[in-house]
């Protein structure tokens, strides 16, 4: 089933492996026809992960960025429409030498290619490559047939694990087994016999049942993985180690087991497990709800960010979700329980009322404020509007008429909309931020890097703060605390009297990883703290 695990799979896996002193890489491959995940609705699809070089991607790409504390580039990404779209143009340039172009074998061949990019990219020994979606599904077919001819071509450089969910009813209180047995099945259908399978489940597997999966899924015991609920995603790879899955994956290709350097990675986990103080972080956003569930997936790097800045903090996290629209229907009563508040990325004018109500709240109240891309853009609106008394004030993203476009369009991007240009062509990836002396920015950062004051942040923005109101916005105490190399684009803002008010165009999310927190991540949590327990 979906969300079962199989990124946090790949991820620990890798770590696992590199851990043992190899180069290792992660692969994902996700079965819809979009050419990336730019375009999708958060709601549906989750966040979309950004990586350096610009891609728009699965939030997988970001768990494994994560683990492996290391970026992963757009060879590593593969979508159906990505792979079908390069085919079509393939066709269209005569690269198949007027041959009849056929889904299989040129889809599958095309996937192979695509992989093997990645390998010559990343340089790695291994690389562990996840196909989205379940098992059965019409979509990943021809996915699974790249992978049954990958292991036909190089029996002894390839291995299959698979994921599979064993529940246990509430009203039996027994694990079952079945459903795993006929996924395994159905994967055999497909010419593929996994040489491990991953028993994700509510509890660890016990000995009666692992037996039955390996007798029925052609199996050894020993390869079946236990991979209970846990408390944090980063014990993982030391769950996995439990059962020495890394040790076995490398016994299977004939590969000498090495050393493990996971002292690092026990300290944070170890870490996370300690803290006592804890600390109340409110999530201001508006892709939560789906049906009568909450979905935090649409913000899962931001959620992870804090986790790491906590934990270099030695707090313990308590996230709230509150959604915009609440906000905008019944006021700020909800807000005031709360340590700081994060208000995260966000498109179109759907709950924008309820987001600069709580800039409001937190900017008059001292409360620690983290505004990220269209967080910044409400926090400038919301200054416009109180504080440089622009009444009317607004983004042109939510209000094209507005009398005061504080926030406005980036040159070159009104002619793409015109022309329904809208995947791939907004400003994206690693671009240049310099951090301006004097600021509570430029503290954060010293932390980390010194003097250092150019530092790479990751994009994601059609919009930009409108310069024409710059010296209006500084002369009423908005503090500009990072700007592009050349002064043009304002990528950061700050009030200097507040306690810790900032508001960033670009994602420090993206780049924070857990032994390697975003300073701007870990300077907000310890403001946090140290104003709840003063």
């Amino acid at each position: 089933m979906s969300g079962v695990g199989k990124g946090i799979t790949t991820a620990s896996i890798a770590m696992l492996l590199q851990a043992k002193g190899h180069q290792v890489s992660c692969i994902k491959v996700d079965p819809y026809i979009n050419v990336d995940a730019g375009t999708m609705n958060p709601i549906e699809h989750g966040e979309v992960f950004v990586t350096e070089d610009g891609d728009e991607t699965d939030q997988d790409i970001g768990n494994y960025e994560r683990f492996l504390n290391k970026n992963i580039y757009r060879e590593n990404y593969m979508t159906t429409g990505r792979v079908y779209l390069s085919v079509i143009q393939k066709e269209r340039n005569l690269e198949y030498g007027g041959k009849c172009v056929e889904v299989v074998p040129h889809i599958p061949m095309e996937i192979r290619e695509r992989i093997q990019k990645a390998v010559d990219k990343t340089k790695a020994d291994f690389i562990i490559i996840e196909i989205g979606g379940t098992v059965g599904e019409y979509q990943n077919l021809l996915f699974l047939e790249a992978a049954r001819m990958m292991k036909l071509y190089n029996p002894e450089d390839v291995l299959f694990i698979m994921v599979s969910y064993l529940p246990i009813p509430s009203k039996i209180g027994e694990m079952k087994t079945k459903p795993t047995q006929y996924a395994i099945r159905t994967l055999n259908a497909a010419g593929i016999q996994p040489d491990f399978i991953i028993a994700r489940s509510r509890m660890e597997i016990d000995e009666p049942r692992r037996k039955k999966i390996a007798i029925n899924c052609n199996i050894r015991k020993e390869d079946v993985i236990s991979a209970p609920d846990i408390d944090s995603i980063y014990e993982v790879p030391l769950n996995f180690e439990k059962d020495k899955l890394g040790d076995r994956i490398l016994e299977k290709f004939g590969i000498k087991s090495s050393r493990r350097n996971l002292v690092e990675w026990k300290k944070m986990v170890a870490a996370g497990k300690r803290t006592k103080k804890e600390i109340d972080i409110g999530i201001v956003g508006k892709y939560f709800a789906t049906g009568d569930f909450c979905l935090s997936d649409s913000y899962i790097s931001v959620i992870e960010a804090v986790k790491h800045a906590c934990i270099a903090n030695k707090l313990k996290l308590k996230l709230h979700w509150i959604n915009t629209e609440d906000v905008e229907k019944n006021g700020i009563r909800s807000l005031k329980k709360y340590d700081g508040i994060i208000v995260p990325q966000g498109w179109g004018s759907r709950g924008s009322e309820g987001k600069i109500a709580t800039i409001k709240y937190c900017r008059e109240h001292n409360i620690p404020y983290l505004g990220l891309c269209y967080g910044m853009q409400m926090a400038v609106i919301e200054f416009a509007r109180n504080v440089c008394k622009l009444r009317d004030a607004n983004s042109e993203e939510v209000n094209p008429k507005t009398k005061y476009p504080v926030i406005h369009i980036m040159p070159g991007q009104r002619e793409l909309i015109a022309k329904k240009q809208f995947g791939g062509t907004i400003r994206l990836g690693g671009w240049p931020c310099k951090i301006v002396n004097g600021t509570h920015m430029a503290n954060a950062y010293e932390k980390k890097f010194g003097k250092k004051r150019v530092v790479s942040e990751r994009h994601r923005h059609r919009y930009e703060f409108n310069n024409t109101y710059r010296k209006q916005f500084e002369k009423c105490g908005l503090k500009i605390a990072g700007t592009s190399p050349d002064n043009k684009i304002v990528e950061a803002i700050e009030i200097s009297d507040h306690p810790f008010f900032i508001g960033t165009q670009f994602h420090p999310e993206y780049i924070s990883r857990p032994l390697d927190p975003h300073p701007l991540f870990v300077e907000f949590a310890k403001v946090c703290a140290k104003l709840r327990y003063k």
